[in-house]
């Protein structure tokens, strides 16, 4: 009989560290997502230059996860590359304070997103590995870790929409700083441990075989576009909103509208993902969000229509989110997963995110932001279709 508690007892005491750091994390992207781009006017960017600053942190996913999910799968060591991100990013947030040079910021934003890009997609391959039972996805069990990074989300979204209204966005870099104080807290709470290589994995540890399949390439084809649609929100939404005379602390509320259902479906989607296969997941997540981006696009004057659009967050970004990492784990099995994940995060939130930066800043610019929308309005509709593929492929 062996000593010590059973695996199984072992791994759910050990998700805590992962709700921790998931809660700290998005923390962090709960203020600054939001308020970098108006931060960024007042220091007195343009729409373009906004675009293309905020365009940075997409631009550190073309490179950034796959650099570090490769050195995760070498090493089999994710906590301790998530530990160099964290220390490194707190002490990059620092430079946000001083304005020396007019390369200065965009240097450091550049530096900061290629760390802070990467620690997610570490978390998330070792907690689907984590959360597998007998090589299936227990969408409960990630369901009931993830929502604590909603909860961070919400927390700091709301705090700081309130402090920012009264005070100003002076104060924007110590935000950023006290934020990855908790980042760096929560991945050293975390035990260090070493996954052991994998002898027999899905095409023998290389990439390219599993991309050149038919149903794994539609499954990015439509989830970069579906990503799409939402980083124009992620960009352009604040913005949108201020110029349309919403106060930030209205801002701040229609944002936590969307993180309050994303907490609730990842409580609760257990109960609801079984009842459709997770092609119809996709499917049903992108033909809302082209309802969503349409109702912001035309009907951004009510606030009620805004806070229906926002409602739509718990499929068109919760469950599709899930439902992205159950395919990735699904396809991207052992020495593959820490890749798989970076390419859900390159293809799916670097790609698209210079896109919608750089299209969306040029759109806004010449058509106005309320154009975005309505390109995302399209973006969903594609990605609608390509989810349609992945179905009849079989998932």
């Amino acid at each position: 009989m062996s000593g010590g508690p059973p695996a199984d007892a072992r791994r759910v005491r050990g998700l805590w560290p992962f709700a921790a750091l998931s809660a700290g994390y998005f923390a962090h992207i709960g203020f600054f997502n939001p308020y970098l781009p108006l931060w960024l006017q007042e220091l007195g960017y343009g729409l373009w230059a906004i675009g293309l600053l905020t365009a940075l942190q997409s631009a550190t996913r073309l490179f950034a996860p796959y650099l570090w999910g490769w050195l995760s799968d070498r090493s089999g060591e994710p906590v301790r590359w998530l530990r160099v991100c964290a220390g490194v990013s707190l002490v990059l947030s620092l430079g946000l304070w001083w304005q020396p040079a007019p390369a200065w910021l965009p240097l450091v934003l550049l530096l900061l997103f290629t760390h802070t890009s990467a620690m997610m997609p570490l978390s998330e391959t070792a907690l689907a590995h984590a959360v597998s039972a007998s090589g299936g996805f227990d969408a409960r069990r990630y369901g009931r870790v993830r929502l604590w990074g909603s909860l961070g989300f919400l927390v700091t979204v709301l705090a700081a929409g309130a402090w920012f209204q009264r005070h100003g966005l002076s104060s924007f870099p110590f935000w950023a700083n006290a934020t990855l104080v908790l980042v760096v807290g929560a991945v050293w709470a975390m035990p260090r441990w070493r996954d052991p290589p994998h002898a027999h994995d899905a095409a023998g540890g290389r990439v390219w075989p599993v991309l050149r399949q038919p149903v794994v390439a539609w499954f990015f084809a439509s989830m970069f576009l579906h990503v799409l649609a939402h980083v124009f929100i992620y960009i352009f939404f604040s913005l949108y909103l201020d110029r349309l005379g919403y106060g930030k602390g209205v801002i701040g509320a229609l944002w936590a509208t969307a993180v309050v259902v994303e907490i609730a479906w990842f409580f609760t989607q257990g109960r609801w993902l079984p009842r459709l296969a997770l092609g119809q997941w996709l499917m049903l997540a992108s033909a809302l969000t082209v309802a969503r981006m349409a109702a912001t696009a035309w009907g951004a004057h009510w606030l009620g229509v805004l806070l229906l659009a926002q409602a739509v967050h718990a499929i068109g970004f919760a469950a599709h989110h899930t439902v992205c990492i159950a395919l990735i784990n699904r396809h991207f099995p052992g020495r593959l997963r820490a890749r798989g994940q970076a390419l859900y995060s390159l293809i799916g939130y670097g790609c698209s995110g210079v896109t919608a930066g750089a299209l969306g800043g040029w759109i806004s610019t010449h058509h106005g932001l309320s154009a975005v929308f309505v390109a995302g309005m399209v973006a969903a509709a594609a990605a609608t279709g390509a989810a349609v593929v992945v179905r009849r492929l079989g998932d």
